[in-house]
């Protein structure tokens, strides 16, 4: 009698296998994540930023909006109070394009010289001083489009004066802002827009218009680029950065009243 033949398992009766997921999956799903944070620690980080500052304000000295942009003109790779330093004098003999503009290039000139790449700025002075004139009736436009249509005014300058002077939610990310951004995981990003756009999405609304200023003093006074003096941070229990040295947060009052950071 002929033995019978053992019977093959078939694909079907075996166990499923569950798939792996391979590190770089994994990677690129954590790269996607927008923020380290949740939105409670995101409620509570600028909810304490607000504590300390209440009503911020940018540390560039203007007395309307024009001297604003053009104070923002020139503080491309300068620092504010190196602007501060040379325009107390040019404001106060010309704080509109029509008086800029009879100053004169040379003249702009003489005053900005101690500020970086100033025969540059000078000249752009001048020529969006001209456009605004002709474009715009001699008043700063409160649109984005158009003020970057000006010379030498880029998005992050365009940002900056939509904000502090026409009160609308942009966020001009520059040096500070970038580095904090991705160093806290806040908002990782490799480039100026990346960061831009995903802090527009991950800080909550009601902090929104003032969350540039409080990033830019954060990082300029307390989370600096050389060495961040984390027992001044007062979120150093919520902060993600892998860097952190301290995770006790620093006493909750306004900045002038601990003695350490400017109070303006």
């Amino acid at each position: 009698m002929e033995k019978p033949k053992p019977r093959s398992r078939s694909k079907s009766n075996s166990a499923p296998t569950t798939p792996r997921t391979s590190s770089a999956t994994a990677a690129r799903s954590r790269k996607r994540a927008l923020t380290a944070y949740s939105l409670d620690e995101r409620m509570e980080m600028f909810r304490r930023f607000e504590v300390q500052r209440p009503e911020p304000t940018g540390e560039l000295e203007h007395v309307n909006v024009f001297t604003l942009l053009v104070a923002v003109v020139l503080s491309a790779q300068a620092t504010d109070a190196g602007v501060n330093k040379a325009t107390r004098a040019l404001f106060q003999i010309a704080d509109t394009p029509q008086k800029m503009l009879a100053l004169g290039e040379e003249k702009v000139g003489e005053y900005i010289r101690t500020i970086g790449l100033w025969r540059n700025k000078a000249k752009n002075v001048i020529l969006l001083s001209e456009a605004l004139i002709r474009d715009h009736g001699g008043e700063v436009p409160g649109d984005r489009n158009a003020l970057t249509k000006l010379p030498g005014v880029g998005r992050k300058t365009a940002n900056v004066v939509l904000n502090m002077f026409f009160h609308q939610p942009t966020m001009a990310v520059d040096t500070h802002i970038f580095r904090i951004a991705n160093r806290i995981l806040l908002a990782p990003g490799k480039n100026v827009d990346e960061v831009e756009e995903a802090l527009l999405k991950v800080v909550p609304e009601q902090y929104l218009l003032h969350a540039h200023h409080w990033l830019i003093l954060h990082g300029r006074y307390v989370c600096k680029a050389r060495k961040p003096e984390c027992e001044r941070c007062v979120i150093a229990d919520i902060c993600k950065a892998p860097e952190k040295t301290n995770d006790v947060p620093a006493p909750l009052v306004r900045w002038e009243e601990t003695g350490l950071l400017p109070a303006k």
